[in-house]
C-alpha cells in the first residue's frame, strides 16, 4: 500500500505492507486523513509519545471503511463506514483500537468532513468537559482558537451552556470567523492588553476556564485573567514549553491548573474518554451542530505539501487528505 512515511529528507510515499490488525483493533481502507499539529513534529523526525523516527507512517486520525476486525472488537464490523484515532492515518490502510473508532452518522457527511473531527472531538471534550468541569452558565475562554481542536472547544462550551465564550487568535482575519463558531468576543493573545480585556468583559471577575493551547508566552496573563477558583486546562505548548510562572497569583486566586495529554494515558484510559465524548456530545454529531471548516484539501502524494501548508501557519480550520 501507498503511505507517507518519515525519511532523511522529509516525508516520501513508500510502498510498504498493510498493518494487519491485532486483537483489539479494526484495519481501515482509509478515505480521507485529517492533519494535527503533533504531525509536523513526527515529520520532523521526532518522536510524539510511542511513536516517531525514521519509517514512522505519519497521521493521528482518519476515516474510512472497516475491511477487517479482530476478535475483540465490540459492535464495529466489516463495512461499516468510521472515523478513528490511531496512528498511520497517512495511507491506504491504517489500525485503530475499537474503542477509538466510531460509525458515521446516518448522514451524508463526507469522509473529508468525518477525518477532521476524531481528535479534536475526544481532545476537547476531555479539556472543557472532564477536567475542566465547565458548568452551564459559566464562562471560557480557549487560547489558540482558530485551529481545528480550538473551534471545536468553543463549539462544545457553547453546547454545554457557556454564556461567555471568548476565544484568541493573533490573526486578525481569523479572529472576524471565531463569531460562527460560538465565540462571544475575540481577542489578539499577542496584545498586552488582552486579560485587561478578558477582565472587563466579566465585570472584573475573571473567566471560570481557560483551555490554553499556547501556554508559556501567555502562562501570567492566564492567571490574571481567570477568575478566583477557577481553572486552566494546559493542553498545548504552541508559545513554548517553559516559561515564567507567577506562583504568587496563582495562589492567591486559588486556581487549579491542570496538565492534559493523550502521551501517558492508558488505552483504557483513552476509549473512556471517547465513550464518555460520544455519550455527551454523538447527538449533536449526528445533527451537524458540531462541525469543522476544511481549510484545504490535498491528495495522499501530496503529503508533505499539506504539511508545509500547515506549517507555514496559513490555515483556518482543518487541513485533509484525500484517498
Amino acid at each position: 500500500m501507498k503511505a507517507a512515511v518519515v525519511a532523511e529528507q522529509g516525508v516520501e510515499i513508500r510502498d510498504v505492507p498493510k498493518p494487519v490488525p491485532k486483537p483489539n483493533e479494526v484495519l481501515v481502507r482509509v478515505r480521507a486523513s485529517g492533519l494535527n499539529r503533533a504531525d509536523l513534529a513526527v515529520a520532523s523526525g521526532a518522536r510524539h509519545g510511542a511513536i516517531g523516527g525514521p519509517g514512522t507512517i505519519v497521521g493521528m486520525e482518519f476515516a474510512g471503511e472497516v475491511a477487517e476486525v479482530g476478535a475483540e472488537v465490540k459492535d464495529i464490523k466489516p463495512g461499516d463506514r468510521v472515523m478513528c484515532a490511531g496512528a498511520g492515518g497517512y495511507a491506504e490502510y491504517a489500525v485503530a483500537d475499537w474503542g477509538r473508532t466510531a460509525r458515521l452518522p446516518d448522514s451524508n457527511m463526507s469522509w473529508e468532513q468525518a477525518a477532521t473531527l476524531p481528535v479534536a472531538l475526544s481532545t476537547m471534550h476531555d479539556a472543557v468537559v472532564t477536567n475542566g468541569r465547565l458548568q452551564a452558565g459559566e464562562s471560557v475562554l480557549i487560547q489558540g482558537a482558530s485551529s481545528g481542536v480550538g473551534l471545536m472547544a468553543m463549539q462544545i462550551a457553547k453546547a454545554r451552556g457557556a454564556t461567555l465564550v471568548i476565544g484568541t487568535s493573533t490573526n486578525a482575519g481569523r479572529r472576524e470567523k471565531l463569531k460562527q463558531f460560538g465565540a462571544d468576543l475575540a481577542l489578539d493573545s499577542s496584545d498586552p492588553g488582552w486579560a485587561d480585556a478578558v477582565l472587563k468583559a466579566t465585570d472584573g471577575k475573571g473567566v471560570n476556564l481557560i483551555v490554553d493551547q499556547i501556554s508559556a508566552s501567555v502562562a501570567n496573563q492566564n492567571l490574571k485573567a481567570t477568575a478566583i477558583k477557577g481553572r486552566i486546562v494546559n493542553v498545548g505548548r504552541l508559545g513554548g514549553m517553559k516559561g515564567e510562572f507567577d506562583f504568587d497569583l496563582h495562589a492567591l486566586r486559588r486556581i487549579d491548573y491542570i496538565g492534559v495529554t493523550f502521551r501517558t494515558r492508558s488505552i483504557e484510559e483513552v476509549r473512556e474518554i471517547n465513550r464518555r465524548m460520544r455519550a455527551d456530545l454523538w447527538s449533536a454529531v449526528e445533527a451537524g451542530k458540531l462541525s469543522l471548516p476544511i481549510d484545504r484539501t490535498f491528495k495522499l502524494e501530496e503529503a508533505a505539501a499539506a504539511l508545509a501548508h500547515m506549517k507555514a501557519n496559513a490555515h483556518f480550520g482543518k487541513i485533509v487528505l484525500s484517498a
